[in-house]
């Protein structure tokens, strides 16, 4: 195959960007299986020989020594006179001890990388090729790594969150499909004197309950076992937080959870609802645009919505005040903010 081909105007043209995407399963696939297998907690007291990674991960040296040069092609393990050490990007995000500690949630991505491979059926079948219950409580292990997973994820959203909504003198938060709990523990520690309640599935809100413990929340957060579609919102909030939600939801399904999450705030309360959200139109960004397959593929309802959709439904339901912020780079989510007249 030629490098080059003549394109409109007599432009030449690159293959190289598709023969790069036909290839990016290997980056994927060699990262997620370095984490799976525990490489780099094995690499985070320091260096290694190949040798003695193979021989505490119980594998073989030959095919261990492939996967670590991939991985410090990869920029995610480094060589030296000592053997290999992990990059500081891996340190600080991928070894447990890490308060920025993100294997968990790349688990989670592990989990559905059999479910891409599935995307033609899904296409033509129109159904998700992962079930939902497998990691919402029909699975225990693959529930474990999705709440946790989702933990990781929320501290860094949570942190920055904080930062983008004034909460003060607010006092009850109801964090509706809230899993873990922890935006409702950031926010009831940045804002004293506000208190939360997180509705999620029951086999969901007993791992809550251990994350809550171990953030010492639990006595300002309330776990609240239920289903979000079914169970009735408690009354008397001034804030409800609808967070990861509506990317499993239908566009009718979410607009009946704004109108019940309207009727059960107090006057000039406030709804948040965060997520990943595409554009107008929704070819772009990239990230929130191939996101929307991936929620195609795990739930049978899944996709991605446009942030000024949700804008709108809110204006529809009477809430006023509608904003869209952004949460800063590299966080591909956005908060739409509407506020229930006083």
């Amino acid at each position: 195959m030629p490098a080059s081909q003549g394109g409109p105007g007599g432009k030449s043209l690159d293959p190289t960007p598709l023969m790069q995407l036909s290839t990016a399963y290997w980056d994927s696939q060699t990262f997620l299986t370095a984490n799976r297998i525990g490489l780099f907690e094995t690499l985070g007291n320091g260096p290694m020989t190949v040798e003695s990674i193979a021989a505490a991960l119980g594998t073989k040296v030959r095919p261990t020594r492939l996967l670590v040069n991939a991985c410090v092609a990869l920029g995610l393990v480094e060589a030296g006179p000592e053997g290999f050490r992990n990059s500081q990007l891996s340190q600080i995000f991928l070894t447990p001890d890490s308060e920025a500690y993100l294997g968990n949630a790349i688990r989670y991505s592990d989990n559905l990388y059999r479910a891409w491979g599935e995307l033609e059926r899904s296409l033509r079948e129109g159904v998700p090729t992962v079930a939902l219950d497998s990691y919402l409580g029909q699975d225990p292990e693959m529930t474990r790594h999705f709440v946790y997973g989702m933990h990781n994820r929320a501290l860094a959203i949570g942190r920055a969150m904080v930062g983008l909504v004034d909460l003060s003198g607010r006092k009850q938060l109801l964090d509706v499909g809230g899993g873990p709990g922890t935006f409702s523990a950031l926010l009831t520690a940045r804002y004293p004197g506000l208190r939360a309640r997180v509705l999620d599935l029951p086999e969901v809100a007993v791992i809550a309950r251990e994350i809550l413990i171990s953030m010492q929340a639990d006595e300002r957060v309330d776990v609240i076992p239920g289903d979000y579609h079914s169970t009735r919102f408690p009354d008397a909030n001034d804030v409800v937080l609808i967070s990861g939600v509506f990317h499993r939801e239908t566009k009718d399904a979410c607009r009946g959870m704004i109108v019940r999450a309207r009727d059960s705030l107090d006057p000039g309360g406030l709804l948040v609802v965060c997520d990943v959200f595409t554009d107008a139109g929704g070819t772009g960004p990239l990230f929130a645009a191939l996101f929307g397959l991936n929620m195609m593929l795990s739930a049978a309802d899944g996709g991605v919505h446009a942030d000024a959709d949700v804008a709108g439904w809110m204006s529809e339901a009477g809430l006023q005040s509608v904003e869209i912020r952004p949460c800063p780079p590299p966080m591909p989510h956005r908060l739409v903010v509407a506020e229930k007249q006083p």
